[in-house]
């Protein structure tokens, strides 16, 4: 008899086949996850667009074109509908390898090259419609990207719809949009970063002259208080040594309020001649209305004393009043007036002199209505 509780025992030869039964029977240990790359086709992205607008310069200038001669990369002609910027590009995130082509037609572009020097396979036309094209590799918190590729330098980009204004500072327009060279950016953390260039020079793409130049960027990116310190060391034009240094900070007081501000300051070395020096700064804010309407304003000075930078020795300064909607998500329209005024006479005015030449004011007035629709 067993006692109450009891189980019966096995005999001693069915212990290990009921073992080896029970272990058949238990689940198998899933395996181990195994990480591949992404797709080709996860990674692969289209973009594009179209930026058009209408400007009325007060002034009326003969020429039909706003600002001065090698500006205005928005906006450029007066009185007439054209179109800023067609662009359309493809991208393939790096992992580890990826690229990126982005081209562009449009008066801004034609405006982006007007400096690219001439020679054997170089020049603006060779170059005209590129706004950038890249190999990328990444490993761990290091990117590589080698090519032509959006300027390290400033607040403003060159697709209008990602600035507060309509038009871009003098700050933008006397500054590389665009570099050509290789970028290792290290990520040290979610917030810091780093970058060091190697490139040909200052805003060209085909080289002027044997020297290289470097470019460095020290930048932070928190949740509300953005800032980047940027420099750019190497030789230009005659072979001088250009120093320049830019300091960009944006902070996010409110959620609907935003400032931002930038500086400047250069040198150019200059063969039997006394250093030429600009400096310049800028302060801006944004603020959102409601959901689809925002308000952004913008005051700055550029101070180009030796005129090395934009052809003339003068002071510019200028504001400009933004406003912008969104009636879809991907359309933007701002509705902007602007004022500039320089200490020498550089805007192209109505009258004409001699023989149709143009004749200059010291001050223009802009009203302009961009439209940009994007994917």
């Amino acid at each position: 008899m067993l006692k109450a509780g009891a189980r019966p025992m096995l005999p001693t030869s069915l212990s290990p086949l009921l073992s080896a039964v029970l272990l058949s029977q238990a689940p198998s240990p899933e395996p181990a996850p195994v990480t591949e790359p992404p797709g080709v086709l996860s990674r692969l992205k289209v973009e594009g667009g179209v930026d058009v607008y209408y400007a009325r310069n007060l002034n009326r200038p003969s020429d039909g074109g706003n600002f001065i001669a090698g500006a205005g990369t928005t906006a450029k002609r007066d009185n007439e509908v054209s179109i800023n910027l067609a662009s359309l590009g493809v991208s393939l995130a790096p992992a580890p390898v990826g690229f990126k082509v982005l081209l562009g037609f449009g008066t801004g572009i034609e405006v982006l090259h007007q400096a690219e020097p001439e020679g054997v396979a170089i020049g603006p036309d060779v170059w005209r419609h590129l706004q950038q094209a890249t190999v990328s590799y990444a490993t761990g918190p290091l990117t590589l990207e080698a090519g032509v590729y959006p300027s390290h330098i400033g607040l403003e980009s060159f697709q209008s719809q990602l600035n507060w204004n309509y038009t871009r500072s003098w700050m933008g327009e006397m500054s590389p949009y665009y570099q050509s060279g290789l970028k290792g950016t290290w990520a040290f953390d979610d917030a810091w970063s780093a970058q060091l260039h190697l490139l040909n020079g200052w805003q060209t793409i085909g080289e002027n002259n044997r020297g290289k130049a470097l470019g460095t960027q020290v930048a932070y990116s928190g949740p509300r208080l953005s800032a980047a310190f940027n420099t750019f060391v190497g030789e230009e034009g005659d072979g001088g040594l250009r120093l320049f240094a830019d300091v960009v900070a944006t902070w996010k007081v409110t959620r609907a309020f935003s400032l931002a501000a930038t500086a400047d300051v250069g040198r150019q070395a200059r063969s039997g001649q006394e250093a030429a020096l600009w400096y310049a700064a800028g302060f801006n804010a944004r603020v959102q209305l409601t959901e689809p309407v925002a308000l952004a304003a913008r005051v700055e000075a550029y101070r180009d004393r030796d005129g090395v930078i934009s052809g003339t020795a003068q002071t510019l300064a200028s504001g400009t009043l933004t406003l912008e909607m969104k009636p879809a998500e991907h359309l933007v329209l701002k509705l902007e007036a602007r004022h500039d005024t320089s200490t020498a006479e550089v805007f192209t005015a109505r009258a004409t002199g001699v023989e149709g030449v143009p004749t200059f004011k010291d001050s223009e007035t802009l009203i302009v209505l961009g439209a940009v629709a994007y994917f």
